[in-house]
């Protein structure tokens, strides 16, 4: 995690997102302003299960993963909005979604996630990954709202 305070630790992540461990890709939000943009943090640690097969010797995050921690940070800036359990979010498309080079145990993914469009239960993000200024992923994705069962 990073040496500046977040501005939401993991337990607050933990109440906005409805992921859990091992498929939280989350760790902390650095800044937010709501209903805009979202800066997000995630550490890659050494000992998360999907290291020790992608690829044994050579680890590195797997792109759908890193597309899961982005697609975790847009659901987060709606939350952090709503601040109320208010359905859940599902990625339903990614366009222009690339990946540029490899993230590895150790480092620090940087996730940040910009509200581009709005219609109803549909949201479209521009998001990109980033470990220090090396660009991991970048696109765009668009998540819908799922109604809470009644």
């Amino acid at each position: 995690m990073s040496a500046v305070a977040p501005l939401h630790d993991l337990a607050r992540v933990m109440t906005v997102l409805p992921h859990r461990p091992p498929f939280l890709f989350v760790d902390e939000v650095a800044r937010v302003k709501l209903g805009v943009s979202i800066t997000a943090r995630r550490t890659l640690r050494p000992e998360e299960p999907h290291f020790a097969g992608h690829f044994p010797g050579r680890a590195l995050m797997p792109g759908v993963l890193v597309t899961e921690a982005l697609a975790q940070t847009c659901g987060l800036l709606k939350g952090l909005e709503l601040d109320s359990p208010d359905g859940v979010f599902y990625v339903v498309a990614a366009a222009n979604l690339k990946y540029f080079s490899p993230a590895v145990p150790g480092e620090t993914l940087t996730l940040n996630a910009e509200l581009l469009a709005g219609h109803g239960d549909f949201l479209r993000y521009r998001v990109e990954a980033l470990v220090g200024r090396r660009r991991i992923a970048a696109g765009e994705l668009t998540l819908a709202r799922v109604a809470p069962p009644v």
